[in-house]
């Protein structure tokens, strides 16, 4: 490849990834009308045209924001260490959870679904490659909690019913942290974390 090609797709590459910075930084202020390929091109100083040569089309779009912030995110369980006992193995397993979910491209990923069709077939039908995207989130889930835990003498079934459980409490107590309550929502993390262990333990 000659040189001039390799600065040009490199700089094709850069502004994919502005892009895709852009798109999410306006999704994460939660606003319901960013949910939008004419908003996003709006706030990134781009035309529609232009994201539509980069992505194809709204789809397209929405895809490649969920793959860029699963790629930020990388394997979550696995970065947890896989060493010491139980509570402190789903202790760091929720907090590094916990804290992920305030991150900007969480809240992006959030605004982005509820825009989503709810039902699985009709967002299969709109919007194949988001849809493609979002169901290749829970075996990947699935198989790093599997491993996380996967030294310890553990129910199988059990750690795939906690993998499930897991991203449903935290976006709960996540969603409770955001909007504010008189609750004391450490005390619910430290029942979250006990309430695993045990079950697991059982």
């Amino acid at each position: 490849m000659k040189a001039g090609a390799r600065r040009a797709n490199r700089r094709g590459i850069q502004s994919r990834e502005s892009m895709l910075e852009a798109a999410i930084a306006s999704l994460a202020t939660g606003d319901p009308a960013a949910v939008s390929g004419n908003r996003i091109a709006r706030d990134i100083g781009a035309t529609w045209g232009v994201i539509k040569y980069q992505f194809g089309d709204i789809d397209g779009l929405w895809a490649a924001v969920l793959r860029h912030t699963a790629d930020k995110r990388g394997d979550l369980p696995a970065a947890i260490a896989h060493e010491g006992t139980l509570h402190e193995r789903v202790a760091a397993l929720v907090h590094a959870m916990a804290a992920g979910l305030r991150q900007p491209e969480s809240l992006a990923i959030e605004t982005l679904r509820a825009a989503l069709p709810r039902d699985h077939a009709e967002l299969e039908r709109d919007f194949p490659r988001t849809a493609a995207e979002l169901a290749s989130w829970k075996p990947n889930w699935d198989n790093a909690c599997d491993r996380a835990f996967a030294d310890l003498d553990l129910d199988r079934v059990k750690i795939r019913k906690v993998a499930a459980l897991i991203p449903a409490a935290m976006r709960g107590i996540t969603s409770e942290r955001t909007l504010g309550t008189y609750g004391d929502l450490d005390d619910a993390l430290d029942a979250l974390i006990g309430g695993i262990v045990a079950y697991l333990e059982r």
